[in-house]
């Protein structure tokens, strides 16, 4: 027998846990992604693509839609009144209350005359640019449900996520850097943990890779210590040729199993990654203008981290990176979008900490000549209730809330779809997380329902047995 296994294990063991752990995460390097992007479909498989690069801004909480870009007139009018059901609804955390009306006020803002609450003013801006899915709703009140729902397509763990899936399907557009990013808040990790950045069934390597930006280490044990002395460049070569020649034999005596083959791919990334990743993730690098911009340095420190976070994305995907996603808000009952206790003193911080970010975002990818290929999404796992919770917060409502898309393909200055008078369900032009979706993968030029693998016995996709594009958003 050979001993390529035994070998392989006492290797791995003698080698830094923290390596390990960023091989078993890293995104693919070009050659193991099995990419079937098509040079003449300009990067699609299916179709030709528009758009090459994807930023996913993700509310976690649960946005409120008609305090931010669902204007609701009549909850002025209504406002005090209970309509709301006697019984406690599922996924709910109290019994409705009365209606409560915006304490935020409204103006409409660009030719379009989209109406963007005062919690935005940045972003309002900017609306012109913007397609807004006005109606979207879920199935689902409760945060994880719904939160693996608009990212991984169902409702319960296992599933891949979106940023996998295109991962899978695409490749890595950049050999130094991981296809897959995810930048969490710093504050801890959203609703499920790291499940909504899974590979699920699909091969591991295509997992998202998770950069914690307020660490002085983004990525740990990138580089060995001071104090080991014998870690040098040279050894570290030498070592990684070994390993790779032990992992290669173990793949080829294990061929179903992907996790070895992501953790050689990872292994390859790491040692580019040394070389790489100190430029593209030193924001610093950037000058004072573009901090400034963003709101990196502002005096309270209430927009720093997200901006951080947004100009990292910028840089990441100007160097390859080909999907990244930054969300806005820990798991928990503070400091996020679920705001039950009182919206008006909750929500306006979580609102002032993205706004500026955002827009400087939009701004800074058109000004470096990447809106031409780049697409931004921003949304929520689900919407809020227009009834009281308490006195002055507001229950989690799949019923309807709001996203909306920017940059390449996408027609700018549109609303699609119409909730109720009162906000509390869609009601025209409804649309699902499977229909945005399907929407994101056509601009990169997929089949929504093409894009499957076979898994325990069925066809498996992003979709489910769902979904259709929203052309009434796309140029």
């Amino acid at each position: 027998m050979s001993p390529h296994p035994i070998l392989r294990r006492d290797f791995l063991s003698s080698l830094s846990g923290g390596f390990t752990g960023l091989a078993l995460t890293q995104m693919l390097a070009r050659e193991a992604s099995g990419s079937s992007a098509k040079p003449e479909l300009n990067g699609g498989i299916h179709h030709r693509a528009k758009v090459k690069r994807v930023i996913q801004l993700f509310m976690n909480g649960g946005a409120s839609p008609m305090d931010t870009w669902d204007y609701k007139p009549a909850l002025t009018k209504l406002d005090g009144q209970k309509l709301g059901s006697k019984t406690k609804i599922e996924g709910a955390t109290g019994m409705q209350g009365a209606l409560m009306k915006s304490p935020f006020e409204f103006k409409q803002h660009g030719q379009c005359g989209k109406w963007v609450s005062s919690v935005f003013p940045e972003q309002a801006k900017l609306v012109d640019e913007m397609a807004f899915l006005q109606a979207m709703t879920g199935r689902s009140n409760v945060h994880g449900q719904n939160a693996y729902l608009m990212n991984n397509g169902f409702l319960l763990p296992g599933f891949p996520c979106m940023g996998a899936w295109i991962s899978y399907a695409l490749g890595s557009l950049s050999d130094n850097l991981p296809g897959f990013i995810v930048l969490p808040d710093a504050r801890g990790l959203p609703y499920n943990g790291r499940g909504c950045f899974t590979a699920g069934f699909l091969p591991a390597v295509h997992q998202g890779t998770v950069i914690k930006t307020d660490s002085q280490q983004p990525i740990p044990d990138l580089f060995a210590s001071d104090q080991f002395a014998y870690a040098t460049r040279s050894a570290d070569a030498d070592g990684l040729a070994l390993l790779n020649q032990i992992n290669r034999a173990h793949v080829a005596q294990h061929p179903g199993d992907s996790r070895l083959a992501a953790r050689v791919s990872g292994y390859e990334l790491a040692a580019k990654m040394q070389l790489s990743a100190p430029e593209a993730f030193d924001v610093m690098r950037e000058p004072e203008s573009a901090r400034k911009t963003y709101g990196l340095d502002n005096p309270d420190k209430a927009t720093a981290d997200f901006a951080k976070r947004c100009l990292l994305a910028t840089r990441l995907i100007e160097r390859g990176v080909r999907f990244v996603q930054v969300w806005s808000g820990p798991e928990g009952a503070v400091n996020n979008w679920d705001n039950h206790g009182n919206i008006p003193t909750q929500l306006p911080p979580m609102a002032r900490s993205i706004d500026q970010p955002i827009a400087a975002l939009l701004q800074d990818l058109r000004q470096r000549g990447l809106a031409e290929d780049t697409l931004v999404v921003w949304t929520t796992e689900f919407g809020r209730t227009p009834f009281s919770q308490g006195s002055l917060g507001r229950d989690h409502n799949c019923g309807t809330f709001v996203s909306w898309l920017w940059g390449a393909g996408v027609k700018g200055g549109v609303t699609h779809g119409v909730s109720d008078e009162i906000g509390y369900q869609a009601a025209q032009d409804i649309t699902t997380g499977y229909d945005l979706h399907a929407t994101i993968l056509h601009l990169l030029g997929i089949d929504h329902e093409k894009l499957t693998v076979r898994n325990n016995g069925v066809d498996r996709r992003l979709t489910d047995v769902h979904g259709h594009v929203v052309k009434e958003v796309l140029a």
